[in-house]
């Protein structure tokens, strides 16, 4: 399901997690649950993934992470202020240490000028520190958009450890 690439990664997330004690949560728009997906096809994965959110409406993720329908109305889904605000509270809603939080475009529809097909915003939270990324992969097509997301989400919350 996975490629070997993804694998090796998740595996260095957890084993990199398990080293300091932190438990991992993932909250996750357009990859729609692949991160916690990834992380649980790894053997002994329970010890470091806490939980995960699949957040794919907006109001799931003011019901569930607790991001403010203003925050989304004034910046869009899709924008570097709600994805810090997905992961802080993916982490205030859980008992992890760690959060990671996507929400993008993975087409084929739904892009505009502004936020085109490829727009990906990831950020990772520890200790109130919050780290961003804004990936612009292009229209890759939806399959390869959200497993570059996934790559991507592993490697800013491995810059947290």
């Amino acid at each position: 399901m996975f490629s070997p690439l993804l694998l090796s990664l998740a595996k260095t997330v957890l084993d990199e997690a398990r080293a300091k004690d932190l438990r991992v949560v993932t909250a996750e728009s357009c990859t729609g649950g692949l991160i916690a997906g990834l992380l649980t096809e790894i053997p002994g994965s329970s010890d470091v993934l806490e939980r995960g959110f699949v957040v794919y409406s907006n109001r799931a993720k003011q019901d569930l992470l607790g991001v403010a329908g203003e925050l989304i109305a004034d910046h869009g889904a899709v924008s570097e202020e709600v994805a810090r605000a997905m992961a802080q509270g993916a982490a205030a809603h859980s008992d992890a240490q760690l959060a990671v939080s996507v929400t993008g475009i993975a087409g084929p529809g739904g892009g505009t000028a502004a936020k085109p097909v490829g727009l990906v915003h990831v950020a990772a939270c520890r200790d109130g520190k919050v780290l961003h990324e804004e990936c612009r992969f292009g229209d890759l097509g939806r399959t390869e958009i959200r497993t570059k997301s996934v790559e991507a989400a592993l490697n800013l919350l491995r810059r947290l450890f």
